[in-house]
């Protein structure tokens, strides 16, 4: 092993840290035990070779927010994002929707009476977006550059996170558009920490968007490992790594897997008090993920919904509260919190005559080995009655597979592990450098450290830049700009080395 640092896990985060270290002048290799790299980023054909799907995540405001990805700029690199006329949708009985369009003038004047409520609560966070971003996406560790923005959040995530959420708001509108939101924390509701969940992603509706990229989320993983290559870094698919021994002599070490995968390749190398830590890590409930190919638009019950990036199939706000907290509990129910995206309703080169794709994933007790489709495609049919009569194929996955899919979904939980408010700030163990092990040289850069979920990848930057300065000595930050990233000869051969989604690009 000739590389001055491995990479274990080619999932965004892992992708994040192996950018900075080779734009630092470090030599990478990374390690992926599947065939195809990107972890929650995969877009593949399921059902039709014309067709693709994106196998975990579809929607990204955080690439789109994110200082890792502002600095490297996906749009210099051909990653077109494309935002929806509405960024999510909240169907509700009778016909009725919330609908939050990325205008928030427009969202005012159709949420009515609470308009003027959801614009307090809303514009002051998109005046000092970019600082809240970076303040929750650092993990807490570092002095906001935006003094004011830690001051907005306090008294909005008490009012949101707490059993005074239920009045804030007087119609279902507005309460289940906010509660939807909340919900992407996957655990119980409300919290102060599902709260900054719905404070994050709810501004950012209005702000950078909810955009999908054009041809499917690969796109995204594309261009990381394209600016790899092009700077020395060197992929090994096919390859899982069963044990750090396989990794020879080599300085630094990224682990992008949950703790309950880095114990089991670390083995009796940690310390009996720093593994109790990760194995009383809490994992939160799980995603049972559907995939539907239709032959026309979903046939919504309210047209509105159809323009929607996202949309939360949940019912009021007060179902909300309740199913999801049943779930956090281990409980399963029939009418769980369902998250679809119809990805051809904002980039219409994923549909071709008579076939498109519907992405969809039910909130599920941890562990659940249930097939997902008949409850989800029953939630669907509940809005948009004749959703039954448009499928053409279909398959589910329970939470329990998603872990066989990727390890890293510790039974189906997607988030890389609960997200109370303890584990929001110090995961996966209370350490002052939470990326930072015990073994000498190796870090974990996962989504079970912080900043947590979602397609940001932070946790592989700041892990990175923890490795810089106290492995090589490198205190500089380094330029991830599209200045110096990969030609188009560099991006082919990158490319070549895993499927290229068979989806057009404009």
């Amino acid at each position: 092993m000739t590389a001055d640092a491995v990479v274990v896990g080619t999932g965004p985060n892992g992708l994040a840290a192996a950018v900075t270290l080779a734009r630092a002048g470090l030599t990478v290799e990374l390690y992926e035990a599947r065939d195809t790299i990107g972890g929650g980023l995969r877009t593949e054909p399921l059902f039709d070779d014309d067709v693709v799907h994106d196998i975990c995540s579809a929607v990204h405001p955080m690439a789109a927010a994110s200082r890792f990805f502002r600095e490297f700029d996906l749009g210099a690199r051909g990653v077109e994002l494309l935002h929806p006329e509405i960024s999510y949708a909240h169907p509700l009985d009778g016909g009725d929707a919330g609908l939050a369009y990325r205008d928030l003038d427009a969202t005012c004047e159709h949420l009515g009476p609470d308009g003027r409520r959801w614009r307090r609560l809303m514009a002051p966070l998109l005046n000092h977006s970019e600082g809240i971003v970076d303040l929750i996406l650092s993990g807490g560790r570092g002095l906001p550059r935006d003094l004011p923005a830690p001051l907005l959040l306090p008294t909005r995530a008490l009012a949101h996170g707490t059993p005074l959420a239920a009045g804030r708001f007087a119609g279902e509108r507005a309460k289940s558009l906010l509660a939807g939101v909340a919900a992407h924390s996957i655990g119980r509701m409300p919290t102060l920490a599902s709260a900054g969940v719905a404070l994050l992603l709810g501004h950012l509706a209005h702000g950078t968007g909810w955009p999908l990229p054009r041809g499917g989320s690969a796109r995204i993983a594309d261009a990381l490992a394209a600016d790899i290559t092009a700077h020395g870094g060197t992929f090994h698919t096919g390859r899982p790594i069963g044990d750090l021994r396989e990794l020879g002599d080599v300085k630094a070490v990224f682990l992008d897997t949950s703790p309950k995968g880095f114990t089991a390749i670390a083995g009796d190398r940690l310390p009996a008090r720093y593994r109790r830590r990760l194995d009383a890590f809490r994992y939160g409930p799980g995603a049972a993920k559907a995939d539907f190919l239709v032959s026309e638009p979903i046939p919504w019950a309210n047209p509105e919904v159809g323009k929607a990036g996202t949309v939360h199939l949940a019912g009021t706000q007060a179902e909300m509260f309740r199913q999801e907290t049943l779930t956090a509990r281990g409980v399963a129910t029939s009418e769980p919190f369902v998250l679809l995206v119809d990805p051809a309703a904002t980039d219409p080169g994923r549909a071709r005559p008579g076939k498109r794709p519907v992405w969809a994933y039910a909130h599920v007790p941890n562990g659940d080995d249930t097939d997902p489709l008949e409850m989800v495609r029953a939630r669907i049919e509940q809005y948009a009655p004749g959703f039954t009569d448009t499928i053409v194929a279909q398959r589910g996955i329970p939470a329990a597979a998603y872990e066989a899919y990727n390890p890293n979904y510790v039974g189906g939980d997607i988030g890389g592990g609960a997200m109370t408010l303890k584990q929001s700030l110090l995961r996966p163990t209370p350490r002052l450098d939470p990326y930072r092990t015990p073994l000498p040289g190796v870090y974990l850069c996962s989504a079970s450290t912080p900043p947590g979920p979602s397609v940001h990848g932070m946790s592989g930057y700041l892990a990175a830049l923890s490795a810089l300065r106290r492995e090589f000595g490198i205190r500089e930050r380094p330029e991830l700009g599209a200045g110096r990233a990969a030609g188009p000869e560099d991006s082919a051969q990158a490319l070549s080395m895993w499927p290229e989604p068979t989806s057009p690009r404009d």
